[in-house]
């Protein structure tokens, strides 16, 4: 096993631990028994328990950070990567469960070195998240009369919260999870029907995309014309292009 190897197998195998016993009930030495080495072993690869913490914080936020710019690549639209980033944190909560609480139980314990740079780390990463916000206001996907960081800390807030409570036997799964959070942040509880009269116009296909009460309209629908090249209008089941006036109020 290579040096790399090995530290990853300590610090995976201590973020368990962390996350079953706490981390201030947890030793050096349960650490080294639990990756079967002797403890003076150990202190070769990591020197001290703060020193294993601080890699665990590392590790989470390149993952989720590596993630998110994957998607950057792609060319992925700003909903893809917002709904990607709640995907990737619920997802964590399956596959680095012990990371989790560790990344967002223990930041105090953090040397206050080690604290400085990865908060540094988090804010940056926050701030590729409210980019994508910031972009889908820009091009009209979502609305602008909401402030980009404050949405931004309200899809961390759905998020980040679920490690307490989800359970990968539940009913749902972290991606399932991840998309019910898109949908309100999207378009809250409110009936879409509701949305649609208050606002006295046509609801954003973006913004209903998913829900079960609406219905994609063809092109066709409308009066020639109307609508542009590659655009198309969303109804509420059993509304029509003709139940709705010019500017979008029912008759």
């Amino acid at each position: 096993m290579s040096t790399a190897q090995r530290r990853h197998q300590i610090v995976e195998s201590a973020a368990m631990l962390f996350d079953a016993q706490g981390y201030g009930n947890t030793s050096m030495e349960d650490v080294a028994l639990a990756v079967s080495i002797a403890k003076p072993t150990l202190y070769h690869y990591f020197r001290s328990k703060e020193e294993i913490l601080r890699s665990i914080h590392e590790e989470f936020i390149q993952l989720l950070t590596e993630k998110y710019l994957q998607r950057v690549s792609t060319g992925a639209e700003p909903e893809e990567l917002a709904l990607g980033a709640m995907k990737d944190i619920l997802s964590l909560m399956v596959t680095h469960r012990g990371y989790v609480r560790v990344f967002f139980e223990h930041h105090r314990e953090l040397p206050p070195d080690a604290k400085r740079y990865v908060t540094a780390q988090r804010d940056a990463y926050e701030s590729l998240v409210q980019s994508a916000i910031g972009a889908g206001q820009a091009r009209g996907h979502f609305t602008r009369n909401e402030d980009a960081k404050l949405v931004t800390f309200a899809l961390f807030g759905m998020c980040n919260w679920a490690y307490q409570w989800f359970d990968v036997r539940g009913r749902y799964t972290a991606d399932e999870i991840a998309e019910t959070y898109w949908r309100l942040l999207l378009n809250g509880i409110q009936p879409a029907v509701d949305r649609l009269q208050r606002a006295g116009g046509h609801p954003s296909p973006v913004a209903m995309q998913g829900r079960p009460d609406y219905l994609p309209a063809p092109l066709s629908a409308g009066p020639p014309g109307e609508l542009g090249p590659r655009q198309y209008l969303v109804y509420p089941r059993g509304v029509s292009f003709g139940d709705l006036q010019p500017d979008g109020d029912p008759d």
